[in-house]
């Protein structure tokens, strides 16, 4: 995936936020990669945009032989349910839903799903299939959230802040699932931060500023993410 002098203007009366300026970014397949930067610095729109839950005002957006720089609302629909796979800081779990049939919601609409226990142990949640949100801890929420995420095999996982709600150990449990499935899996992952200690469990790390990417880093060796200070 690759876009190329991405620019994202949002207008409002007289008032125009330029919220990407020009970003040239690039995803390869299997890589993990993590996108820090202030509040406002534009991570979130990027991922959108990355996304498909947005469009571009300017520059180009590839992914595969896929030209999704003026994809209308069915492409981009089409290229979420096949290839994208979202991750947010608040899980937006069904209450009334164990975990298996949180993440069946996907399987149901997927075109080669995981089974549903099967996503969920991947994350480590394999004997907690039965119990409901409520039932849950917040770290073991978000995992099921990731268990949703990937049990439609998406090629890329975006994830926005996904330790955002959680303490330091809890998090660090939500990154080792994440971990193991960009390992097992080759997903293709993007993790939007203003952690800076998560950067160091990355392939790459870009830092964004004002609207752009304004650097672009690559740990000598990828920690794991119990030995990263958070």
């Amino acid at each position: 995936m690759w876009g190329r002098s991405l620019e994202r203007t949002y207008v409002t009366g007289e008032v125009s936020v330029h919220a990407l300026r020009g970003v040239d970014v690039s995803l390869r397949r299997g890589e993990l990669v993590v996108l820090l930067g202030p509040s406002g610095s534009g991570k979130s729109t990027l991922l959108n945009i990355l996304g498909g839950l947005d469009r571009p005002t300017g520059g180009e957006l590839h992914f595969e032989t896929q030209d999704l720089t003026n994809a209308n609302d069915a492409e981009l629909t089409r290229y979420r349910r096949r290839s994208v796979g979202f991750v947010f800081q608040f899980y937006n779990l069904v209450a009334g839903l164990t975990a298996r049939e949180n993440v069946s919601l996907v399987t149901e609409i997927a075109d080669a799903p995981m089974k549903p226990d099967e996503a969920l142990d991947l994350v480590g949640l394999g004997a907690r299939v039965t119990h409901f949100p409520a039932q849950l801890s917040g770290g073991e929420q978000q995992r099921v959230a990731v268990a949703r995420a990937i049990a439609k095999r998406p090629k890329v996982l975006f994830c926005d802040e996904p330790t955002g709600a959680l303490d330091s150990a809890t998090g660090v449990r939500v990154l080792e699932a994440l971990e193991r499935v960009n390992r097992e899996l080759s997903t293709t992952i993007m993790i939007i931060t203003h952690n800076v200690g998560i950067g160091d469990i990355a392939d790459r790390v870009l830092r964004m500023s004002d609207g752009k990417i304004v650097e672009e880093t690559r740990p000598g060796r990828a920690r794991r993410p119990s030995e990263i200070s958070w």
